[in-house]
């Protein structure tokens, strides 16, 4: 499955709004001000398909982590705004904001933040549990299932592998059934064999039941796995490439900067 990106005003329009699950709208992001302002994200314009796997790659400071927070709903624009599905996010009160985030949003990092003292089912549920509401409970034996946690759903996370608990913490994200899924670097702590397993699951994800999903990646084969890859450099989109490999991934990352993009830390 290959999704173009929506980058034009007239693609990112209302009419387009039904076919996107997030889009940014030429958005700009400022940290610090006067000689020490750094422009994160520079009147940047993207759509997301629903039903995509969408990769973001970039050199350090690239705004490639700044992007995926602003679309969240993490962090907020200072000029432009950001959507999920029609909802304006920069229209939005913090109350108003952390409900759509909790209820619309699943968020995955490359730390598991996962609760010590919980098991991996009460990892899970986290979320639905705070919301007052009640799980899906064939929806969730589905993604239980499709993780493979089945086994290990009274285990505490101490008591998981490091794929176990990057695991779990997919399964949370997946548990209220969201719009869109961010995930930041998540395959970053994983061994070659976790991170094989965690990113096949979740391309399942995204193939049998359309699930959308936005990741930040600076590892050529994790990228791969997505439909297509959006590359960013000093915070505005510089390339795309859909139907990734890795060694197209690689031939382009060369393109873009001399000395590799991936070299450090996301931002």
């Amino acid at each position: 499955m290959t999704n173009a990106m929506p980058t034009t005003p007239e693609e990112l329009g209302r009419p387009a709004s039904g076919r996107l699950a997030a889009r940014a709208e030429a958005i700009t992001k400022l940290y610090g001000s006067g000689d020490a302002k750094v422009i994160a994200l520079d009147d940047v314009t993207v759509g997301i398909p629903r039903g995509g796997f969408i990769a973001v790659m970039g050199p350090s400071g690239s705004g490639k982590s700044t992007l995926m927070h602003c679309m969240a709903g993490l962090d907020t624009v200072d000029a432009g705004r950001v959507l999920v599905g029609d909802v304006d996010l920069t229209r939005l009160d913090e109350r108003q904001l952390t409900r759509l985030r909790r209820d619309r949003v699943g968020f995955v990092f490359q730390a598991f933040n996962l609760v010590p003292t919980l098991t991996a089912l009460e990892n899970i549920t986290l979320p639905i549990d705070i919301g007052g509401r009640r799980p899906d409970r064939d929806w969730l034996d589905s993604v239980i299932d499709t993780v493979g946690l089945r086994g290990r759903l009274g285990h505490r996370p101490s008591e998981l592998s490091g794929g176990q608990q990057q695991r779990a913490a997919f399964a949370r994200a997946l548990a209220s059934r969201p719009d869109i899924v961010f995930a930041d670097e998540p395959t970053g702590n994983l061994d070659s064999r976790s991170s094989a397993e965690l990113l096949s699951f979740l391309r399942g994800f995204v193939k049998e039941i359309g699930q959308t999903v936005v990741m930040v990646t600076h590892d050529p084969v994790a990228a791969a796995y997505a439909d297509e890859v959006l590359f960013l450099g000093d915070g505005r989109i510089v390339g795309r490439l859909p139907g990734p490999t890795a060694e197209r991934v690689l031939e382009r990352m060369k393109t873009f900067e001399p000395s590799g993009i991936g070299g450090g830390a996301a931002r």
